[in-house]
C-alpha cells in the first residue's frame, strides 16, 4: 500500500529523500564541530551514513554532548559555590604536603601538580589507608564503620542492587537515620535502575535522603547514557572514606564460586576525606538542584589519628577536564622501573596507549592483567585488537581465568599506586563521573604488587608468536569492533 502511494506521488518520496539528505548533512556538520575525538567523529559519521535512521538514533542516544549545554552549566556554577567553602583547606593542605614530602614525590611532581591545577585536587598527608580485597572484606569493614557513625553518612553508587547485601546496608542506613544521623544517598539511575519504588520509598520514609543522578524518564530513549555516575563512594562523619571498584551487590561477595568476582577497594581515614566530600556535595547539588547548608562538621578530618599515606584524588566527569586520563598517562611516563595495570575493560584512548607502549619499549617491566572473557562480546573483541601491538612493544599481557577481574588498579615503581572506579576505556576516561585515588605509600604499593603477582597464578600469559596465529576471521572481527570502540 505504501509502495503504491509513492508510485502515485513520486515527488513526495523525492521530497522526503531530499529532507533526509539535508538532515544527515546538517548532523554530519554538528558531529564534526561538537566531537573533539577524531576516531569518535569518524565512527559517528560512518554510523549515520551507512546505517540510515538507526545510526542517527544511536548518535542521539550515545553521542550528543550535553556537557556543552545548560544541563552542565548549572553544575559547574554550583561546584564553584561549594569549592569556596573548602578552598582555603585545599590550598593550605596541598602546599604543606608538597613542602614536607618533596623528595618522596620527586618523580611524580608533574602528575601531582597537574591534578591540583586541573581539578583543585590537593595532595594530603597523614592518611591511614587499607586495601580491601573483594566484597567480603569491603562490606565487613563498611558495616563496622557505619555502625559508629554519629553525624552523617554519604553514599554515591553506580550499582546498588535490591538484594541481600543491598537490603542489609539499607536496614543499617534506616536505623542510623532514626538515631539522628544525616543520610544522603546518590545512585545512578541507569546502573541502579532495578532498585524499585518500594525500596526507595522505604528509605525515604525512614529519613534517608535519596536522589538519582541523571534521572532517566524513558529508558528506551535514555538521552544521557553517556554521562553516568560510575563512582563508588561512602563518606562517614567527614573523616572516613570507602572507594574503589566494588558496587553494592551480592555478586561482589562471591556467593557462587563458579561466577567469581575479583575486585579491590580502599578504606581511607584522614585529610583526603575533605576532597571526597567536595565531590559528593557537587553531585548532590547537581542531582537535587538544591544547595544544602554545609557546615564545618562535614569536613572534620582533624579528629582522626595520623597515618602515613599521601593521597590525591583524580576525578573526571562531563563538567571537568579529563583528569583521570591525563594523570594516568603522566604517571606511566614518570615510571622508572615497573608498571602493573589491572582493568576489566582495555579500550584505551591514544594518549594512554602510547604512554604504555613507550614504557614497554623503554625496557620497563610493564604488565597488563585483563579478564580472559569479558561480559560483552563486542567489548572483549575490541580489547583483543590492542594486545598484539602491546606485545610488539614489550608489554606483558595476562588473561585472568579464575573468574571476572573487575579491579581498576595501577602501581608504578615502589611508591605510587592507583585504585579507582575508572576502567581503561573511552567511556570511563572521557564521559562518566569517575574517581581514582592515588596513594603515595610504599606499603600500599607492596600490597598491590603482591596481589598482582598472586593473581598471576590464576592467569594465562599470552605471547606474540602464538597470538599472531589467531584466525583471520577473529582478527577481522576484533578490528571491526575496535572501529566501534569510541561508541562502546
Amino acid at each position: 500500500m505504501v509502495k503504491e502511494f509513492f508510485d502515485q506521488y513520486p515527488y513526495i518520496l523525492l521530497g522526503l529523500e531530499a529532507l533526509y539528505l539535508l538532515g544527515v548533512t546538517f548532523l554530519a556538520g554538528k558531529i564534526i564541530i561538537d566531537t573533539r575525538n577524531t576516531s569518535k567523529t569518524l565512527a559517528y559519521l560512518l554510523l549515520i551514513i551507512f546505517l540510515p535512521i538507526v545510526g542517527i538514533i544511536i548518535y542521539f542516544v550515545f553521542g550528543v554532548n550535553f556537557s556543552k549545554n545548560q544541563f552542565y552549566t548549572f553544575k559547574v556554577e554550583r561546584n564553584e559555590q561549594i569549592y569556596q567553602k573548602v578552598h582555603q583547606y585545599i590550598e593550605e593542605t596541598h602546599h604543606k604536603t608538597l613542602n614536607a614530602h618533596q623528595e618522596e614525590l620527586q618523580n611524580f611532581l608533574l602528575t601531582v601538580n597537574f591534578l591540583y591545577s586541573a581539578g583543585n585536587a590537593p595532595i594530603s598527608q597523614g592518611n591511614h589507608t587499607e586495601v580491601l580485597i573483594n566484597g567480603e572484606a569491603k562490606f565487613e569493614k563498611v558495616f563496622e564503620v557505619l555502625e559508629k557513625a554519629v553525624h552523617h553518612i554519604h553514599l554515591e553508587y553506580y550499582i546498588y542492587d535490591n538484594d541481600e547485601v543491598g537490603n542489609r546496608l539499607a536496614d543499617l542506613l534506616m536505623r542510623k537515620a532514626k538515631q539522628g544521623v544525616k543520610i544522603r544517598f546518590l545512585y545512578d539511575d541507569l546502573g541502579s535502575g532495578k532498585l524499585g519504588r518500594k525500596f526507595l520509598r522505604k528509605l525515604q520514609e525512614a529519613g534517608v535522603e535519596v536522589s538519582p543522578v541523571n534521572k532517566i524518564t524513558f529508558r528506551l530513549l535514555a538521552n544521557r547514557v553517556n554521562y553516568r555516575d560510575h563512582r563508588k563512594i561512602i563518606i562517614v562523619d567527614g573523616t572516613e572514606v570507602f572507594t574503589g571498584g566494588i558496587n553494592v551487590s551480592d555478586k561482589y561477595i562471591n556467593p557462587n564460586p563458579e561466577q567469581y568476582w575479583r575486585d579491590v577497594h580502599l578504606y581511607i581515614k584522614g585529610e583526603a576525606a575533605v576532597y571526597f566530600q567536595f565531590l559528593f556535595f557537587s553531585n548532590w547539588v547537581f542531582a537535587t538542584e538544591k544547595l544544602p547548608e554545609i557546615s564545618t562538621s562535614y569536613f572534620d578530618y582533624k579528629k582522626t589519628e595520623p597515618g602515613r599515606s599521601l593521597v590525591q584524588v583524580a576525578a573526571s566527569g562531563p563538567d571537568t577536564r579529563p583528569s583521570i586520563m591525563l594523570s594516568t598517562s603522566s604517571a606511566i611516563l614518570s615510571a622508572q622501573k615497573r608498571i602493573y595495570i589491572v582493568t576489566p575493560y582495555f579500550i584505551p584512548v591514544e594518549t594512554v596507549l602510547n604512554a604504555i607502549k613507550q614504557a614497554g619499549l623503554s625496557g620497563l617491566d610493564v604488565r597488563l592483567m585483563v579478564p580472559k572473557s569479558g561480559d560483552s562480546v563486542i567489548v572483549n573483541a575490541a580489547a583483543y585488537s590492542y594486545y598484539e601491538e602491546l606485545l610488539e612493544n614489550k608489554v606483558r599481557v595476562f588473561f585472568y581465568k579464575k573468574g571476572f577481574i573487575h579491579a581498576k588498579t595501577m602501581i608504578v615503581d615502589d611508591h605510587f599506586s592507583s585504585v579507582g572506579t575508572a576502567n581503561m576505556d573511552v567511556r570511563s576516561q572521557e564521559l562518566n563521573f569517575e574517581v581514582n585515588t592515588l596513594i603515595f605509600d610504599p606499603e600500599i604499593n607492596q600490597k598491590l604488587k603482591n596481589l598482582f603477582i598472586e593473581d598471576m597464578n590464576d592467569c594465562e600469559e599470552i605471547f606474540l608468536d602464538t597470538w599472531k596465529k589467531r584466525s583471520k576471521f577473529k582478527v577481522f572481527f576484533e578490528h571491526l569492533a575496535r572501529l566501534l570502540s569510541p561508541l562502546i
